[in-house]
């Protein structure tokens, strides 16, 4: 655009902003104001949700004296990968990492397949005590499953069904320890958010015609067919979002994981007991009396947190297009 244009496009919008006495201005002096409020806004926001991050990974990099060095801030003095190597020792992450992607795969498709299946009987079908058993799951919900933690430990502590195990072997069957507890609280949607992903899956389907299973009907499917055929591919936006949301809470979850898998070796609980494992290596290996210092002891935790959360991000970056669209889309059906 040259001089010549743009002086008359100016004097085109101070005509056009007085034939409409002063409208036009005070318009655009509007959206300009609220443009930066929502920079700043979101702007603030980003910075909030990643501050800490950034900080985990200055610190990660960081050597012990840097910790305590006050001109250091953000940018490590003495830059080491020490730190990850150290973490990666304590936590056996190669193995860890590998149960961990095994036992979080497993329970997310298992929870999102007798989720999936529940919500869609709660949305279309009617049975006796529908409202009861519904109220069952939205309890599931709110209570916090902490509260049940002993009950659950003596139920698989002394597993038996109708008595069968103890009148057959004399004894009944401790579960503890092993994946099959999971597995099964998972198989009867009592696992980790079993209840939320009931419930969201539900909404969807109840918002889907129901003149497009009635079309199915007359064309000669059947109720499992015209489930598996025209419902299922559906749902493809609120099931991805469940399936994730499911695998990163298994991910992250220490609660379950700590109270069914104590046997097996998941990042989630190895990354607890890092600062433990840290002090005793100061103390046997390094032969230091003292053990890990507190500030040090925070940058291996951070380490350690880093590399836990590192394959989320990578499934984020891979997953983010068909996540966003599958939210979008279920928040327009619901």
């Amino acid at each position: 655009m040259n001089k010549e244009q743009m002086q008359k496009k100016y004097i085109s919008y101070w005509e056009r902003n007085k034939k409409t006495s002063g409208y036009l201005l005070k318009k655009d002096i509007k959206n300009l104001i609220y443009r930066i409020i929502r920079f700043f806004l979101l702007f603030g926001m980003c910075f909030l949700i990643l501050q800490p991050i950034f900080n985990k990974i200055s610190i990660s990099f960081m050597a012990e004296e840097d910790l305590y060095n006050a001109m250091v801030i953000s940018v490590p003095e003495h830059f080491t990968s020490a730190n990850y190597l150290l973490a990666a020792q304590f936590m056996s992450y190669f193995s860890t990492l590998r149960n961990t992607l095994l036992v979080s795969l497993t329970i997310a498709v298992l929870q999102i397949i007798v989720c999936t299946v529940a919500g869609y009987g709660f949305a279309r079908f009617e049975f006796p005590f529908k409202k009861f058993w519904f109220a069952c799951v939205m309890l599931a919900i709110i209570i916090p499953p902490q509260t049940i933690s002993s009950s659950l430990h003596l139920h698989f502590r002394y597993f038996d069904i109708l008595g069968i195990a103890n009148l057959t072997m004399g004894h009944t069957i401790n579960l503890r320890g092993s994946v099959l507890p999971y597995y099964l609280m998972s198989a009867g949607c009592m696992g980790l958010k079993n209840g939320l992903y009931i419930y969201m899956i539900r909404q969807f389907f109840r918002n889907i015609p129901k003149e497009m299973e009635e079309a199915a009907y007359v064309d000669g499917c059947g109720t499992f067919k015209t489930f598996i055929r025209i419902m299922l591919p559906d749902a493809k936006p609120i099931v991805t979002s469940c399936f994730l949301f499911s695998f990163v809470w298994q991910w992250t979850d220490s609660f379950y994981s700590k109270m069914f898998l104590g046997n097996v070796q998941l990042l989630s609980i190895q990354l607890q007991q890092i600062g433990e494992k840290l002090s005793n290596y100061m103390i046997y290996t390094l032969n230091q009396a003292t053990g890990a210092s507190v500030g040090y002891t925070e940058c291996i935790i951070s380490t350690g947190t880093l590399m836990v959360i590192f394959p989320l991000l990578i499934l984020y970056l891979f997953a983010q297009k068909g996540f966003v669209e599958s939210l979008s889309s279920t928040g327009i059906k619901m």
